[in-house]
């Protein structure tokens, strides 16, 4: 993990092309100071709910030390209604 935390939008989501085996679903995030973007797998969403994000929401996340252009220990900031899921 490097730095502070960084805060940014969910742009693009793909069902595959993460994981070690480029299987897992991956997600990229546009920093919002500074418009970068940063990619991501399920695995780098921390929550105590679904392992899933949607393109537009919002997210607190850290720049990877090993990797400066993956996200890592990303964090929904606005938690959808279970309803929107189970309705």
């Amino acid at each position: 993990m490097s730095g502070e935390p960084r805060h940014g939008t969910i742009i693009d989501r793909r069902s595959s092309g993460g994981g070690v085996n480029g299987s897992l679903g991956s997600y990229i995030v546009q920093d919002d100071e500074d418009q970068r973007y940063y990619g991501f797998d399920y695995r780098q969403i921390v929550t105590e709910g679904f392992r899933t994000i949607r393109t537009g929401e919002r997210v607190r996340f850290y720049v990877s030390g090993a990797r400066p252009d993956r996200a890592e220990f990303v964090i929904r900031l606005d938690q959808p209604d279970p309803s929107e899921y189970y309705g």
